[in-house]
């Protein structure tokens, strides 16, 4: 009976965290109006997980209505070789399109191999990663690096 028990406590609790780390993240109103006091954004991501990290919270933020004017991610390191046409990035980019600038670096498109040509549509070309940052930063942007 303690077997069953543990069992079901333990199917229980794994359903109930699924559930949890699916949920939309709530913001607290005094969030809400602290972000918008921003209007602008910026990431810098390198990998894929900071790329969706960033993605996520364009969600987040539309879907708790922070008011925003840019939204930018600024995209080096090997993930460039995977924002190419036809790829799976491309698909999942397109719910984005219009609404999210990402700028990709030049050096490490080089160092990946990847030409402008290559990109899917929607991105573009920046110097460098660091200096697109600081620039962001300069004009007041609020910035992240995943």
């Amino acid at each position: 009976m303690k077997t069953v028990l543990g069992f079901l406590f333990a199917f229980a609790l794994v359903f109930h965290s699924s559930e949890i780390s699916m949920a939309q993240t709530i913001l607290k109103k005094e969030t809400i109006s602290d972000l918008n006091k921003t209007p602008n954004y910026a990431f810098g991501v390198k990998d894929e997980d900071g790329l969706m990290s960033a993605l996520s919270l364009f969600d987040t933020f539309v879907e708790n209505g922070v008011q925003f004017q840019n939204f930018e991610i600024v995209v080096k390191g090997p993930i460039v070789k995977t924002m190419v046409k036809g790829s799976d990035l491309e698909k999942q980019f397109e719910k984005y399109k219009g609404k999210i600038r990402v700028s990709i670096c030049s050096v490490a498109m080089k160092r990946q191999g990847i030409t402008k040509e290559e990109l899917f549509s929607g991105l573009e070309v920046v110097e460098t990663y660091t200096i697109r940052i600081l620039q962001l930063q300069a004009l007041g942007y609020n910035s992240i690096l995943y």
